[in-house]
């Protein structure tokens, strides 16, 4: 598929979709969210495309949203017409990342600043390479709140006082601090950053097709759930998965000392 604001590629069961927007570091605007969506649900589709990769094309993953291109349009408000764009395109987005059914890897290559923090958060695995730094500027340098579910993903991942301390002064987070708090998955040399990318990539292509979805949702009832009732959510989950035929082969697989081959959907 051909798109003008990001790239589309597909090598074998992997996917890879870059932001290629260099010149304006990847800036979010509303061209590039439209291809983006218009890519995922593609890409929900595509029975043969088992995990998919985010990146950024150039020194950036995504430097959050094109301020100079923000205006007001049709007699609104700026403020309604950023919500309105928002309503239709940005929250859009994050949704449809989180509800994708392939599992989601983001190689965060520079800045993931503003909204470009939380597409980047909004994957099911981040790494970053080690030049590459997080940036919540809203409230310090702009006065508005961080959006694109930064507000959600950051208290999740490193708790309340590091969330408060990220959107408050608007420091940059550089990557190696991200992975020593638990905000993303790891920090790499940025040589290695795509090929370590590509790899976890096909680890999660080799699980069961079903694997992601039960992680997102196990993790969200977690969220809003006391322990007993979660505890009563995962033997629910498991009445149901053990008679899977994923389970099976992963048994026999143990049992036979190699690593299991699941069925394609």
């Amino acid at each position: 598929m051909t798109y003008e604001t990001i790239l589309l590629e597909q090598d074998n069961d992997i996917a890879v979709l870059t932001f290629n927007q260099p010149v304006s570091r990847n800036g979010l605007t509303a061209q590039l969210q439209t291809e983006v969506l218009d890519a995922l649900d593609h890409l929900a589709q595509q029975d043969e495309v088992r995990a998919l990769i985010l990146t950024g094309a150039g020194k950036a993953f995504c430097s959050g949203a094109d301020l100079g291109r923000l205006d007001a349009s049709g007699g609104a408000s700026l403020g309604d017409s950023v919500a309105k764009v928002m309503d239709e395109l940005s929250n859009p987005l994050i949704l449809a990342l989180q509800s994708l059914p392939i599992p989601v890897v983001a190689a965060v290559n520079g800045a993931a600043a503003g909204a470009g923090m939380g597409i980047a958060l909004a994957a099911d695995i981040v790494i970053a390479g080690r030049s590459a730094f997080f940036l919540s500027p809203f409230l310090p340098r702009l006065g508005i709140v961080p959006d694109m579910g930064t507000t959600w993903f950051l208290p999740q991942r490193v708790g309340r006082a590091r969330a408060m301390g990220l959107m408050l002064l608007g420091d940059r987070l550089p990557a190696d601090k991200a992975a020593e708090w638990g905000l993303i998955w790891a920090c790499v040399d940025d040589a290695i950053l795509m090929e370590e990318a590509r790899r976890i990539a096909q680890s999660l292509a080799n699980a069961p097709s079903h694997a992601v979805i039960e992680a997102r949702r196990a993790l969200d009832k977690a969220a809003s759930q006391d322990l007993a009732t979660q505890l009563d959510y995962e033997k629910g989950r498991q009445r149901e998965l053990l008679d899977l035929p994923s389970f099976r082969e992963g048994v026999q697989a143990f049992f036979e000392k190699r690593e299991p081959v699941f069925r394609r959907p």
